[in-house]
């Protein structure tokens, strides 16, 4: 949990925070494990969440780091390129036993790849996956914060996993798989010995990979105001359906269109309605 700096504007970011924002909004029932600064700009995101009433009862207060920064800018292809600060609060999320049972107690356990770059931070996330249920990898690869073994480890632990085609790319490198996406995502499957995966391909659409079977939607046009946060909304829109047992043609589609309708606004947590968001979906025809 930290603060995206946009060049108009400081907005509460990260990945995971996104992703409990959304699923909060979807009525879902959430909660963040993070580590924030005992500054101000820490305890503005804790009345920000408490306002909002998400679950605040697994922030920690970090009295030597502050809390986490982001420096976002837009390229010339609405693409966001970021400039991560370390070290920072988040760095140093603590094991303690309430988190354990949480994590045991909870259906889904969601994590990302930017908790393992510092070793403190890396060793609660690895403790928490041994309890953990259903576990979801949304791998966020960013330069220079990951490296291959640490990453092989984290996709070895996943129930599912959510990549963009960059990152598709980048692993399948490692592994000289020479081959079109959909032979490359499988590759990598039979790797991991994974059952159930989604590429993200922007403006595209996505390709969803479950149990055997594949699923495809070429994405809704829409009037991009900026990125943040649209492949988190996805990712929650995603993991709602699949809580409510929806097919995963019609999980896959509500994914998109939130993450559709996210780009659409400023900002990776704007506020909506389920109904707005539904009324888009409805209105809107996939790309050809």
């Amino acid at each position: 949990m930290l603060w995206d700096i946009l060049p108009s504007a400081s907005v509460p970011g990260g990945a995971p925070m996104n992703v409990t924002y959304h699923l909060h909004k979807l009525l879902k029932n959430p909660a963040l494990i993070t580590r924030i600064g005992d500054d101000e700009k820490g305890k503005e995101l804790t009345e920000i969440f408490s306002s909002k009433g998400v679950c605040n009862d697994f922030f920690q207060w970090d009295h030597e780091y502050e809390t986490g920064k982001v420096y976002a800018n837009m390229n010339d292809h609405h693409e966001v390129v970021y400039d991560i600060v370390k070290p920072v609060a988040w760095d140093f999320i603590s094991w303690n036993a309430s988190l354990q049972q949480a994590v045991s107690e909870s259906e889904y356990f969601i994590f990302g790849s930017l908790a393992s770059r510092n070793d403190v931070s890396r060793n609660t996330l690895f403790q928490l996956l041994e309890s953990a249920n259903k576990k979801v990898l949304d791998i966020n690869l960013r330069t220079p914060h990951f490296n291959q073994k640490i990453t092989e480890e984290l996709i070895s632990k996943a129930d599912f996993l959510k990549l963009n085609l960059a990152e598709l790319e980048l692993i399948s490198s490692w592994y000289f798989m020479d081959k079109d996406l959909k032979d490359r995502a499988k590759a990598l499957m039979n790797k991991f010995h994974l059952t159930k995966m989604v590429v993200t391909l922007g403006a595209e659409g996505a390709i969803l990979f479950w149990e055997g079977q594949q699923y495809q939607h070429n994405g809704y046009k829409v009037n991009v105001k900026d990125t943040i946060g649209s492949g988190d909304a996805f990712l929650a829109g995603f993991i709602s359906k699949w809580m409510e047992n929806s097919s995963p043609q019609t999980a896959l589609q509500f994914a998109s269109g939130l993450g559709a309708f996210i780009a659409g606004k400023t900002g990776g947590c704007p506020d909506y309605d389920i109904s707005e968001v539904n009324d888009f979906i409805a209105q809107k025809k996939p790309e050809n």
